[in-house]
């Protein structure tokens, strides 16, 4: 009996036929070949379970490799709607920018600049020089430093203070940040030995005074306690005590801010958020934070304080292994120059808008989505809502929102959300109760009509 998988027609044969043809004149021939095999090993294998048919059709290979072209002609980092509700969504890249920000990272991509390049003196200059004016403006800090990232900036902030040596720190503040890292591993594979002080619920300045009786403390750690909250029977040694501890005992004091938080948390709504500049001023030696979170800029490390501590982390051969590069810089840069006017950070950085953006606000939007939906055929409803920060930041707080509430229709609510994953642009909204739950918070004005548009396709039949 003769094996039908010699009948498959031969790559040369495929390629030189009509139905190539314009594939051929739009692609490079190399990936047509490679998507060609692939669909010719397909029916190879169809054939061999015995599901294929004898002969595949050359003129269903071209479809099956033009539709693999266009999937490969799609990135894999893609923008998405939010429509989550969570502000500082990890997962979806944090903080959304400000325009300011990606003007000026689009400018810093498209050729050369002065990154490492002194203008006035015409010789080689330093990439840590750029934002370091304005971060001390805002701050009030002596100096300061901009690597990659937060965690980053621990790692080289508390290498320099205390490579060999140990560091104290509470065992309520031992967190794991977002990827399963955790704060003692960190700080290990920064050079130093940890010394665990306190209880997990309360830890007292007499705490930090036992551990450095021991003369191994080169450093005190305090850590934002970034995704969760102590209540209760709680008690925990602040910025001033430890900074005066710190220098009575002549150490170092760091600590890991986290959320970069630069104005007054009360325009946010946000309780009991401490700011950089507060942190500062109650006498933290250095504060690491992210660019990233309530600054509202790109992902960024840095660290702001002193002049003696921070010069030493520049010189630090790990600085250069976390150094960032000048599309970050200049984004960064971008968004530091609107806090010089705060009710313009407050108005044009998205992330702080959002976050502040008033519940009857939010359920004017939903309001005139929800009819727009109905109006188009899909039913709809505004409910009572809870958006969140987001962001490893101010745990526990909850923003009051209004969602809407679309009828999947025929379809069930699990694949019209999955539909909404995959259309163009993705549409992420959580599930809840069997409900798809729409968090006007986090989409921004402009894409309301697309996000309706999504949305229609995504709930009515024969749809695409």
């Amino acid at each position: 009996m003769t094996d039908p998988r010699q009948h498959l027609p031969g790559v040369d044969r495929v390629l030189a036929s009509a139905a190539f043809a314009a594939l051929l004149a739009e692609h490079p021939r190399q990936r047509i070949v490679h998507h060609l095999r692939s669909a010719l090993d397909h029916a190879r294998e169809d054939l061999a379970r015995g599901t294929g048919r004898a002969s595949p059709h050359i003129g269903d290979l071209a479809r099956e490799v033009e539709k693999a072209l266009v999937l490969d002609g799609i990135p894999s980092l893609r923008p998405v709607i939010n429509a989550t509700g969570v502000v500082l969504h990890t997962n979806l890249g944090r903080a959304p920018i400000a325009p300011a920000a990606r003007s000026a990272m689009a400018r810093a991509a498209q050729g050369y600049g002065n990154l490492e390049f002194d203008l006035e003196r015409g010789s080689r200059g330093s990439r840590y020089v750029h934002c370091v004016q304005l971060l001390r403006e805002l701050t009030g800090a002596e100096a300061a430093l901009v690597v990659n990232n937060a965690a980053g900036a621990l790692v080289l902030g508390i290498n320099t203070l205390a490579v060999g040596r140990e560091v104290a720190v509470s065992r309520g503040e031992l967190v794991e940040i977002g990827g399963g890292f955790r704060i003692p591993e960190i700080l290990v594979r920064g050079g130093v030995r940890l010394r665990e002080v306190g209880s997990t619920n309360r830890t007292r300045i007499a705490d930090y005074e036992t551990a450095l009786d021991t003369g191994q403390i080169a450093a005190l750690l305090k850590v934002h306690r970034s995704n969760f909250r102590i209540e209760g029977f709680a008690e925990e040694a602040d910025v001033a005590e430890l900074a005066a501890l710190a220098d009575r005992r002549g150490v170092h004091f760091f600590h890991d801010l986290g959320t970069g938080l630069m104005m007054d948390p009360a325009a946010l709504g946000l309780p009991g958020e401490t700011r950089v500049a507060d942190s500062l001023a109650n006498g933290a030696h250095v504060v690491g934070f992210s660019g990233d979170k309530l600054l509202g800029g790109p992902q960024a490390g840095i660290l702001v304080g002193r002049r003696e501590p921070v010069a030493r982390m520049r010189q630090n051969p790990l600085c250069r292994s976390l150094r960032v590069d000048k599309v970050t810089l200049a984004g960064l840069e971008a968004t530091l120059r609107l806090y010089r006017d705060p009710g313009r950070a407050l108005e044009e950085i998205p992330a702080l808008r959002m976050i502040a953006s008033p519940p009857e606000e939010l359920l004017g939007r939903a309001t005139r989505l929800a009819a727009a939906l109905e109006a188009r055929g899909v039913e709809a409803r505004v409910s009572p809502g809870t958006s969140l920060v987001g962001g490893g930041t101010c745990p526990g707080v909850a923003l009051d929102t209004f969602v809407v509430k679309p009828h999947p229709g025929t379809r069930s609510v699990s694949a019209v959300a999955r539909r909404l994953r995959r259309g163009d642009p993705p549409v992420l909204a959580p599930v809840e109760d069997d409900h798809l739950n729409l968090d006007l918070r986090t989409v921004e004005p402009e894409e309301e009509s697309l996000l309706e548009e999504r949305v229609v396709r995504a709930c009515l039949p024969n749809t695409n």
